[in-house]
């Protein structure tokens, strides 16, 4: 069992280094060509397929009386630890994070983690009995998904963020990848179904193989392994999407979202599929998305209160972000600021602040920041807000806009006065550094992040822009230490070893850097052995 692990995370590593840009189609708002980037197909299909296969019961039999949920088992779950399952994603995650695709745009990770983060939060007992801290991110990618990977990690498409019209439509989603990893469907189908899951490792290696000659060729085989895997267990995974769907109906619930939101949602999904081609992957054609689902979601509505909560302006905010950052290219900017123009036309709070807001945005990247500021300004009115009232997502933008056109030293006052206001906001706090940084006020800059870092140990971000700040100072070996710490928190324990190597022969080393050099060191190394050994077994 733990071989296989061991190869999946190979698997997956290997891929995010192997694969090679592709000029990326949007034929369509939500389903991309089928000469999209291998590493989108990877996820979208390899993760969603886990996710849809097997399932435990410790959740399910606490909810089988009131919702007549199938007894699916739960002794095979044992072969996939908890730990093991979060380590597992967390190894992951370390090649995602890497990838061109991964969408690390601080106020849309803080919205997803907000947003997600406060479903489970309103279902406690959602989180299962492995308990996960969950992590939600945004992948760029027009095709309407979202994915779960193991120990708790939430894929949320770009495509999909567009397509939500409601809250509540974001929120059945979310809510129902919630159901798959509090159920512990992945470590279902590694316990149960060991000898399919080498199905789709094997076809992997292949498209990696057939890459090299032809992206179509890859494609073919990996989906075809993928097919295999699927046919087999298709049953089984329907009973699984529905439980997960039954789940996200309860966290739905809990939240004090319409229910019904699940319901359009999936209709409109289901009618996107229709469309499907035979170009297209057949992972998706054969996802057990079926009326039977529907219909089952439908009429517990029917036996549900009506809750009405309305959509939050970071919805509408969060949303303009995914449109600009899904596609940054001169065409994609261009088609973004025709769909905010229309977008204007609908009058609607929300609808207009972020579209205005989307279109400051667009201004910022394309140097026009008076304009941006003039249409942020407008943002503002739009949502009802005064030139002082205090709004993250706005303030942010702002930031943006004075870091991007050189007016560092406003940026420092508007900076420090976001982060007084919003002292959680994570983005906020690395925005000030940026700010510090760009004033050219490094002492001010090294002091606060070093703060920073006390209270929050496990954010590589602030390691990487202390590395920064060393660097203006000239001061190598720190430089470098901080360095080896930013790939430490990634989990690339080599490159950590190798920075504290460049640290050790630096000049201006102190007796006390080597010393502390020397520490890490045996640290690091011991856990790339424990790497090592586990990857043998």
């Amino acid at each position: 069992m733990e071989q296989c692990i061991a190869e999946l995370v190979q698997f997956f590593i290997i891929i995010f280094k192997a694969q090679k840009p592709v000029k990326k189609s949007m034929h369509s708002p939500y389903f991309p060509s089928p000469k999209r980037t291998l590493f989108a197909s990877l996820i979208a299909g390899f993760c969603l397929l886990p996710a849809m296969i097997g399932t435990s019961a410790s959740f399910a039999q606490s909810m089988q009386t009131s919702q007549n949920l199938p007894s699916l088992g739960d002794t095979e779950r044992q072969n996939l630890s908890p730990l093991m399952e979060r380590k597992l994603g967390e190894e992951v995650m370390v090649g995602l994070r890497h990838d061109r695709d991964y969408l690390d745009d601080a106020p849309l990770a803080e919205y997803l983690n907000n947003f997600g983060n406060s479903l489970v939060a309103a279902s406690p007992e959602a989180r299962g009995e492995a308990s996960f801290n969950y992590y939600f991110f945004a992948v760029r990618d027009p095709m309407l998904n979202a994915f779960a990977l193991p120990g708790g990690f939430i894929g949320v498409h770009s495509g999909l963020v567009l397509a939500a019209q409601t809250e509540a439509e974001l929120a059945a989603v979310l809510s129902h990848e919630i159901g798959h990893v509090g159920q512990r469907h992945i470590a279902r189908m590694m316990g149960q179904q060991r000898q399919d899951a080498f199905l789709p490792l094997a076809g992997i290696l292949l498209a990696i193989l057939a890459s090299r000659s032809s992206t179509n060729a890859s494609m073919g085989v990996l989906m075809g392994s993928q097919s295999m895997a699927l046919q087999r267990q298709l049953q089984f995974s329907r009973d699984a999407e529905r439980e997960a769907d039954r789940i996200g109906f309860q966290i739905l619930g809990a939240a004090g979202f319409d229910t019904s939101g699940m319901v359009a949602f999936f209709g409109r999904l289901e009618t996107a599929t229709r469309s499907y081609t035979d170009a297209t992957p057949s992972y998706l054609r054969s996802h057990p998305l079926t009326t039977e689902r529907i219909a089952d979601i439908q009429a517990r509505i029917r036996e549900q209160p009506y809750h009405q909560r309305a959509d939050s302006l970071d919805f509408y905010l969060m949303r303009a972000r995914a449109r600009v950052l899904q596609d940054e290219s001169a065409k994609g900017l261009h088609q973004a600021t025709a769909a905010f123009t229309a977008q204007l036309q609908q009058k609607g709070r929300g609808q207009t602040a972020g579209a205005h807001y989307g279109l400051a945005f667009i201004a910022m990247k394309q140097g026009a920041s008076a304009k941006a500021t003039s249409l942020l300004a407008e943002a503002r009115k739009a949502a009802g807000l005064q030139a002082n009232s205090a709004d993250a997502a706005f303030a942010y933008l702002s930031n943006e806009i004075l870091l991007s056109s050189k007016q560092s030293a406003e940026a420092v006052k508007q900076a420090n006065l976001a982060h007084a206001q919003f002292p959680h906001s994570r983005g906020l706090a690395w925005q000030l550094a940026d700010a510090l940084i760009a004033q050219g006020q490094t002492e001010e800059a090294a002091t606060y992040l070093r703060d920073q870092i006390q209270l929050y140990r496990g954010e590589a971000q602030l390691q990487e822009r202390l590395a920064a700040v060393y660097s203006t100072q000239n001061k190598q070996a720190l430089q470098h230490m901080a360095l080896a710490e930013s790939y430490a928190l990634g989990g690339n324990y080599a490159a950590a070893l190798q920075q504290l190597a460049i640290a050790r022969r630096a000049p201006d080393a102190s007796f006390y850097d080597h010393s502390t050099i020397d520490s890490r060191e045996r640290d690091l190394r011991a856990r790339r052995l424990d790497e090592m050994q586990e990857t043998r077994k």
